[in-house]
């Protein structure tokens, strides 16, 4: 049952001979990709859509077992749905906005993450990872039917890797014994534990947090609404603090927060999780247990994520604490940034220089969640007497006075990093304009016409002019901006708010991830033009 349930997509890239093996020379690729988790196979869907070559080297076949990641926010989906997979995502999941935060019995906290109409998809959904990464495969399948140059290769595990000026060897050991190839770029989506970043000895430093928490996948039926639900200190004392999602299959998450010096080998015993388990739920409630963990905080990053032809993402580039979903999120956010720059330097149309934009811009999105992740688990899980005594003070306060709400910190929910003065930004020229779609954000949805704005927007450079008149696309160093013109009969009220507040109109330059790189009150050509060569790395604006 556990593996029919939990290993959905197990042996999704079984192993098979490639011609590279028999090859007298060693070939050489474009990019490729080590890590067949969600991070690499993303990565390779981006750059594969694009029409870059790319190979995927995992050491299995497949997906392990366990549901790890589940909360996959509104940002992550909306890249999904870019690669052409968000809506089979959407409908397997758990859709969710509402969390509530308890202390002991009483609730104290409520909050909506998506409070506002006019989105295609929700603030969160939940989803076991190995649901995420069939979707994610499936697509790779239906881009590589569709001719997308994209290869996953199962059971080649990289043993050595040697940096050279333009290109990297790897040794790869696979079950037909060793071979080398060669790589214009490669990118590390190893995980947490990198083996590539040990091989390179490059360093991941942060801070571990001295507490330990018991996860629990259970199977059962029941009434809970489909809300994440969080206990401080609650009566049932399965733990110091508890955690409770709904996912798909009658599936729920259960965190338990269990302390540093427990003997975990004692507390994995099927009877001592089921103790917690019944204090929580009751004697009489029957369930399955389908997974089980214990993990630590930790809070790390590598010191710069781009290191000549080599360059990491997710896990193997930064780590954040499990409480606030910014794991596999932040990774896929790094794909985003990540995928277009690649894409306009292995076509030549934009300089090796651009990526160092990634690491800029990436960094400062893992310091952010570093930051809110930190602050997160040192409300949890106080570990001296004046933070305790804050955070009690907090939860008593916020059950009767609505100005303590806001300090309750059960782990502040993933949203979407705004690059704030990065090098690619144009001098804001709409300062009038809502801050929410300033230079340097991500771009907000919106209900149009036939649909809505981000689908509209397609995965390159954008023009978006609302109520103005705009002429035909721009094309400036080979790179072609397409222009996207609503009338003002066009404009609804979201996204009225949303893009041009009291502006009656304006003029976006939009970035093939969807973050905006300027905006202005009317067509400008000369800033335009100036704008697009400094999104790609060629100039300043």
């Amino acid at each position: 049952m556990f593996q029919d349930r939990y290993s959905l997509a197990f042996r999704l890239y079984p192993y098979a001979r490639c011609a590279d093996q028999d090859s007298e020379e060693i070939v050489r690729h474009p990019v490729v990709v080590m890590g067949g988790g969600p991070i690499g196979i993303a990565t390779a869907l981006d750059l594969g859509l694009q029409g870059i070559p790319v190979v995927v080297l995992d050491d299995h076949e497949g997906i392990g077992m366990g549901s790890r990641a589940i909360c996959f926010s509104k940002r992550s989906l909306e890249i999904a749905d870019r690669y052409g997979c968000g809506q089979p995502m959407l409908d397997k999941g758990v859709v969710w906005n509402v969390g509530k935060v308890f202390h002991r019995d009483s609730q104290v906290f409520e909050f909506n993450l998506l409070p506002e109409e006019g989105h295609k998809y929700p603030a969160f959904i939940n989803l076991q990872q190995p649901y995420f990464e069939r979707f994610l495969v499936e697509r790779v399948r239906e881009a590589q039917a569709a001719g997308a140059p994209i290869e996953i290769r199962g059971k080649n595990r990289v043993d050595a890797v040697e940096v050279r000026d333009d290109h990297v060897l790897l040794d790869i050991t696979t079950p037909d014994g060793p071979y080398r190839i060669a790589a214009d770029w490669l990118i590390g989506a190893d995980g947490a534990n990198s083996p590539l970043r040990a091989m390179l000895g490059h360093e991941f430093s942060g801070k571990v947090f001295k507490d330990s928490f018991l996860i629990a996948d259970i199977r059962m039926t029941a009434d809970f609404p489909t809300e994440r639900w969080f206990w401080f200190e609650p009566t049932h004392v399965g733990g110091a603090s508890t955690l409770l999602h709904k996912q798909p299959d009658d599936t729920w998450r259960v965190d338990f927060q269990i302390g540093w010096d427990v003997d975990r080998k004692e507390e994995m015993k099927e009877e001592n999780i089921r103790r917690r388990l019944d204090a929580m739920l009751g004697a009489d409630v029957e369930y399955e247990i389908v997974w089980s963990s214990i993990y630590t905080f930790q809070c790390k990053r590598m010191e710069r994520f781009r290191h000549g032809r080599v360059i990491f993402a997710g896990d193997a580039a930064h780590q954040v604490s499990p409480f606030g979903a910014r794991g596999a999120n932040s990774g896929l956010q790094d794909v985003d940034n990540l995928g277009w720059k690649l894409g306009l330097v292995v076509r030549g149309e934009a300089p090796e220089s651009l990526l160092d934009s990634y690491d800029q811009e990436r960094i400062h999105g893992a310091d952010e969640n570093i930051l809110n992740s930190t602050r997160s688990t040192d409300f949890i899980t106080p570990k001296s007497g004046v933070s305790r005594m804050f955070r009690d003070a907090v939860l008593d306060l916020s059950g009767r006075y609505e100005f303590a709400r806001p300090f309750v910190n059960s782990g502040r929910l993933s949203v979407p990093c705004v690059y704030d003065g990065s090098t690619l930004n144009s001098v804001d020229g709409l300062l009038e304009a809502p801050a929410r779609s300033r230079p340097g954000a991500p771009c907000s949805d919106a209900p149009l016409n036939n649909g809505f704005l981000l689908e509209q927007l397609g995965g390159g450079f954008t023009i978006l002019a609302l109520g103005t008149e705009a002429p035909e696309p721009v094309t400036e160093d080979g790179i072609t901006a397409q222009v996207l013109s609503l009338s003002a009969e066009e404009i609804g009220p979201e996204l009225r708010a949303r893009y041009l507040g009291t502006c009656s109109h304006a003029v976006y330059l939009i970035r093939p991830d969807q973050h905006i790189a300027g905006r202005w009150s009317a067509w400008e050509e000369t800033e335009l033009r100036a704008a697009l060569r400094k999104a790609t790395g060629r100039g300043r604006a």
